[in-house]
């Protein structure tokens, strides 16, 4: 008897079926296990890299590859969070791409996942009531699945994922998988974005160092401000910095200098918009994250602008204005952190390379002034007392031609010795008018602090520009003579606590301003010091002006152009 005579038709036809189902079961396992092992290849690839750009291009390949899907895309949600600053594909080849043109922003059907984050099937893409079409060289798509990527709390993107294999929608056991990838995926970026972080402050910390030892080498300190600019959109990635500083009579803040590739940028628009917020985060020690139009005035190219103080609260030790234009990205939080850190070590090691270079002048200065006493002091008398001696010893030369030979042998080494003590005169003369004219920036200071003794607080002095080597002599001698005076005045009338000196060579002129925040003019001041002041500009064509401070107090101003010498 065969099989089929010893059950039932009924029998035979249930077991039958439950073998089918046995064996459909069977394959939907093997199936989800299979989905199951792609999902953690997946997972275990996008770990597998710590750069940003790396995780993002395997996120979006390990998605489509697991659902099947012809085409996948990720889109990076901007900082606003109402548009896609960026759109990585995959499925189209870069012929394809370009002949599409501009990559989405985030309008229509892809823009649903920007305003509601939550996965999204769709059973034919174009039908849909937000659909905006595709352009005329776009491929086709129908089928869409589409799930938003979240970094903590944050949506940093959305997945999309188009004609799957064999014309089929995307099920719910497909959204559950790319669901599944998406939180993988959020936690491979952070630990992309925070690899990214550490070494974005390592580079920060690193251009800390070597701008400081680069200023240190600097032959001309007064393109120290410059520098640190140009150094300053090199590590920020802008394209234009500009440098304001205190003035140094404490009235207002100026620009010292700009760099970058779109300086133009900077404009007297620019400039005039840029310098109040400059000077108000110069004193408060707070960084600004700005939109560019804010700072740099209105139809500028720059879009993201960040204002960052020189020093900490309270300071005002100026601050850096840094741009970057259309189509750059965004500060992100570690550059917002770390500018303040770059700009504040770059400005105290530019004051300190100044210190240093003027403590090296004054050592220099030191030590002309010891040789100099000691050739006068112990060389010259020792040999005229030698000469002296010489001269005593003529008396012991007896008549005849003997005695006379050592009489002349006597005055020839006397005129020698005398030779010889004017030279060492002339040597003495040199040191001494060495250190009154090698560096007319060292003498500028040196008059300040012999005059402001009995100030009780230190004179803030600043020197502008080339002034050791665009400033004639004669001019020099002058404003020595001038600066000599006008601190005279603030120490002996005054009665000031606190004292400005800037010495200022530009655009052909060298400007000495002397402010106070003393009582003013006043009656006793010794107007025919100020007449003389007023003379010498006159002598070197150019001009003289005392009044009161804006903020009270006297100032000062003697300029004359540097190509002028007296004869």
């Amino acid at each position: 008897m065969d099989d089929a005579s010893i059950l039932p038709g009924s029998a035979a036809s249930r077991i039958e079926d439950l073998l089918r189902q046995f064996v459909s079961r069977a394959h939907e396992l093997l199936e989800t296990q299979e989905r199951m092992r792609g999902l953690l290849a997946a997972v275990v690839s996008i770990a597998e890299d710590l750069t940003l750009e790396a995780v993002l291009d395997r996120v979006v390949r390990s998605a489509r590859d697991l659902v099947g899907a012809k085409y996948a895309a990720l889109g990076v949600i901007g900082s606003d969070g109402t548009a896609l600053t960026h759109f990585l594909t995959v499925g189209m080849d870069d012929e394809t791409v370009q002949r599409i043109g501009t990559a989405p922003t985030g309008h229509g059907v892809l823009g649903l996942l920007i305003h509601d984050p939550h996965p999204l099937r769709l059973h034919d893409l174009g039908a849909h009531a937000d659909s905006l079409g595709f352009p005329p060289e776009h491929p086709p798509m129908r089928t869409f699945l589409g799930v938003p990527i979240r970094v903590r709390d944050e949506v940093f993107g959305n997945l999309y994922l188009t004609e799957k294999a064999d014309g089929e929608d995307f099920n719910a056991e497909d959204e559950d998988l790319v669901v599944a990838l998406a939180a993988a995926a959020g936690v491979a970026i952070e630990n992309a974005r925070l690899f990214a972080d550490i070494g974005r402050r390592q580079r920060w910390r690193e251009a800390s160092m070597d701008v400081a030892g680069r200023l240190f080498g600097l032959e001309d300190l007064t393109t120290g401000s410059g520098f640190i600019a140009e150094q300053t959109v090199a590590i920020a990635d802008a394209q234009v910095a500009g440098i304001a500083r205190a003035r140094s009579t404490g009235m207002g803040h100026e620009w010292r200098a700009v760099a970058g590739s779109r300086k133009e940028c900077f404009d007297e628009t620019a400039r005039a918009t840029a310098i109040a917020l400059a000077a108000k985060v110069s004193i408060t020690g707070e960084t600004l994250e700005l939109p560019g139009p804010e700072v740099f005035g209105p139809g500028t190219l720059v879009r993201y602008a960040l204002v960052v103080p020189c020093g900490q609260p309270g300071q005002d030790a100026g601050a850096v204005v840094i741009g970057r234009v259309d189509g750059e990205p965004a500060f992100a939080p570690v550059d917002i952190e770390m500018a303040p850190v770059f700009c504040s070590y770059a400005s105290l090691a530019l004051q300190v390379a100044r210190q240093h270079r003027q403590r090296e002048e004054l050592l220099v200065f030191t030590d002309r002034d010891r040789i100099a006493r000691d050739l006068h002091d112990v060389v010259i008398q020792r040999l005229f007392a030698a000469g002296l001696s010489l001269q005593g010893l003529r008396r012991f030369c007896a008549p005849g031609p003997d005695g006379e030979r050592a009489a002349e042998k006597i005055d020839s080494i006397t005129g020698e010795l005398d030779e010889t003590i004017a030279a060492l005169r002339n040597t003495i003369y040199s040191l001494n008018e060495a250190k009154s004219g090698d560096s007319l920036s060292a003498r500028l200071v040196r008059v300040v602090q012999e005059v402001t003794g009995e100030l009780p607080t230190t004179p803030r002095v600043e020197l502008l520009g080339p002034i050791d080597t665009a400033v004639p002599p004669a001019v020099a001698d002058q404003a020595l003579a001038v600066l000599t005076e006008g601190v005279s005045n603030v120490v002996r009338h005054a009665h000031a606590d606190s004292l400005w000196v800037t010495a200022t060579v530009a655009d052909g002129e060298f400007e000495l301003v002397v402010a106070d925040d003393g009582h003013g003019l006043g009656d006793t001041t010794r107007r025919s010091g100020l007449k003389n002041v007023a003379e010498r500009a006159e002598a070197l064509g150019g001009h003289f002006e005392v009044g009161p401070a804006e903020d009270g107090g006297t100032r000062l101003c003697w300029a004359v152009p540097v190509t002028v010498v007296l004869s």
